[in-house]
């Protein structure tokens, strides 16, 4: 079984440089996304998103979607390629 952090990398590493910090008591992890122009994303995973691979794909799709709207993507555009599972992204059934 594929670790969930390994996951999380494999699913970002192509474009951004990727991070963990152990932020909090309650063992929640900080995943920072980040290029040569400074931080894309800073997400809060919690323990519960790490040990269940449906709710960890879920994140990862809430945090290219995230960033794809920061982008100037449109959201109709994102969740219709986000529901056929574009962009190597399995749909959680």
């Amino acid at each position: 079984m594929e670790s969930p952090f390994q996951k999380l990398t494999d699913a970002f590493q192509d474009e951004y440089r990727v991070n963990f910090s152990l932020e909090r008591p309650d063992g929640s992890i900080v995943l920072t996304l980040s290029t040569e122009a400074g931080v894309a994303a800073r997400r809060l995973i919690r323990n519960t998103q790490l040990q269940d691979p449906e709710q960890l794909q879920r994140f990862i799709q809430s945090i290219r979607f995230g960033i794809a709207i920061e982008q100037g993507g449109t959201a109709p555009q994102m969740l219709a390629a986000m529901t056929r599972g574009e962009n190597g992204l399995p749909i959680a059934s």
